[in-house]
Parts: C-alpha cells; structure tokens; sequence
C-alpha cells in the first residue's frame, strides 16, 4: 500500500525525535488547520494526514511521505501437541 493510498482507520508508522511511533489515519486534511497553535498548510495539491498516536492519544498532521503503512500482524499458530503455560 502506497501512501497515497491511506485512509482513515489504516495503522501507520513514522519518524519522530523519541522515535519511531505508531498510530491510526484520523482524516485527510486538504485545507489548511490549525493544531495546538501549530499551523498546517494542507491544500488539495498538497496534503496531509492527521494521525493519532496508539501510545499517547496525540494528534499531529504529517506529509504522506513521512508515513509507512503498517501490516497487520496475524497470530503464531502453536505447534501439534503444545500448549502455553
């Protein structure tokens, strides 16, 4: 899945000073926003994502290019036989 082809409830990854920080698509943004006083210039040509962090609940917009698709993660089936403790 390419970026470009994000929507809203996809699980995403990206970047940051603490490092790498997971969360969910919250909406596209194609006009410009303000975020905790912090402007976004987001425009039909040019836009952005609002994403919410899994760890903190933070909201915060990104440029498509700082986001990667997250795969989900399916089950480990246990071998014949084994049982977890």
């Amino acid at each position: 899945m390419a970026t470009k082809d994000l929507k809203t409830g996809d699980k995403v990854s990206w970047n940051s000073t603490q490092g790498k920080v997971t969360g969910t698509v919250k909406k596209k943004l194609t006009s410009p926003i303000e975020i905790k006083s912090h402007h976004v210039a987001a425009s039909p040509d040019n836009p952005q994502w609002l994403v919410e962090s899994a760890a903190s609940g933070k909201v915060a917009a990104h440029k498509p290019a700082a986001l990667k698709p997250v795969k989900p993660v399916k089950p480990v089936k246990a071998a014949k036989g084994v049982t977890a403790k």
